[in-house]
């Protein structure tokens, strides 16, 4: 639809007589179809009266669609995806040795070799899974990420729903969102990390209307709290866990680079989990799962537990490696899931301690499986 040269025709079109761009060999895949949201109600029309499934894609950039012309919801005519960044699977930096699906099918032998070192990893996290960036060399690769947040603070967030924001303040609030990643702070605690950088006048409103921008541009999407049936009244915190759509925007944030990361394992272990959670839920909702986080009043955790519709689960934790990160990951676990009332709700499929390093996915004595990111996939 935005092909400069017969961008205005197509937008005519979409007008006067939408059905001649819907003729053609199907599946017929609409670009960037937001710029003319009146073909929605064209193409429901079509499926009703082809009586076929698989007509249409329609795919659009960050900036959504303005519904107020569409009449009809598209109940049972149209499914949504949304489309992340490229997995590690999907990049070929992982070789896929272990299948999330099998995992939850009670595979309990698993092999696979790892063959990413840490700096691969610290390098991905700070690339990302933007797909042009994968075929190009790495010092270009690494600027794909800084391109990607210059159009947030410069374009974007302005053009998401035409409300003019202030390019500085998007990055102050970016830079903070990057320093609180992996956590539960509130919109408080981040206007309180700001204050320091900008107007005393700075409201919570303020804040919650930028982070809400960035949610609709897919920028932000935060993991909802897992509420499981525990064993004792152990109060659960509901707090959603801050995260990035990709570990490049916070590593693009913070102006840091893979050697960065390397020298600063605190904040590399909190961008690998950003990376890990990404992955995670490419891989879970081809499997009909949903990623969330658990936490409870007594501070027991869980960094992602994925969720399926037919009520399985996993609980996973993710660390960067080594022998005494691994133990701790463990022990949380382990901890996790005594608190679980198997009377009300099923046993875990599995627990997982997903990690950077480690030559070899395995499973421990106690029943844990230990994998490295690059050995995962669906």
């Amino acid at each position: 639809m935005t092909k400069p040269e017969d961008k205005e025709q197509n937008i005519s079109l979409s007008e006067l007589n939408p059905s001649l761009l819907l003729e053609g060999t199907t599946h017929r895949l609409i670009d960037e179809w937001q710029i003319a949201p009146k073909l929605w109600d064209a193409i429901r029309f079509e499926v009703d009266h082809r009586n076929n499934k698989g007509q249409f894609v329609l795919t659009g950039s960050a900036v959504p669609a303005d519904m107020k012309d569409v009449t009809h919801t598209g109940t049972g005519r149209f499914s949504w995806l949304t489309m992340r960044p490229m997995t590690l699977y999907e990049s070929g930096e992982s070789n896929g040795s272990v299948s999330l699906k099998d995992l939850f099918n009670q595979t309990n032998k698993i092999s696979g070799t790892n063959k990413l070192e840490l700096e691969d990893i610290s390098y991905l996290c700070c690339r990302g899974g933007w797909p042009r960036s994968i075929f190009l060399e790495k010092d270009i690769a690494l600027d794909q990420a800084y391109d990607y947040y210059d159009a947030i603070v410069y374009s974007d967030i302005s053009r998401v729903d035409n409300v003019n924001r202030n390019p500085e303040r998007t990055k102050n609030l970016i830079r903070s969102y990057a320093r609180n990643i992996g956590s539960q702070a509130s919109n408080k605690a981040l206007k309180q990390d700001m204050i320091n950088n900008d107007s005393f006048s700075l409201d919570t409103d303020t804040i919650l209307s930028y982070i809400n921008a960035l949610k609709k541009i897919f920028v932000i999407e935060e993991s909802p709290a897992w509420n499981p049936n525990l064993r004792s009244k152990t109060a659960i915190r509901t707090s959603e866990t801050r995260y990035f759509v990709d570990p490049s925007i916070s590593a693009a944030a913070l102006g840091i680079g893979p050697n960065d990361l390397i020298r600063d394992l605190n904040t590399f272990g909190l961008i690998f989990e950003t990376l890990c959670i990404r992955d995670l839920r490419v891989y879970a909702e081809s499997i009909d799962g949903k990623v969330y986080h658990y936490r409870d009043a007594s501070d027991s955790e869980c960094d992602a537990v994925i969720h399926l519709r037919n009520g399985k689960y996993g609980l996973i934790e993710i660390k960067l490696g080594g022998d005494k990160l691994i133990n701790e990951g463990s022990e949380s676990l382990i901890n996790l899931k005594n608190k679980i009332d198997t009377k009300k709700m099923k046993n875990p499929s599995f627990l997982m301690i997903l990690t950077a390093t480690g030559k070899y996915a395995y499973q421990r004595e106690d029943g844990i499986y230990v994998i490295p990111i690059g050995c995962l996939k669906a």
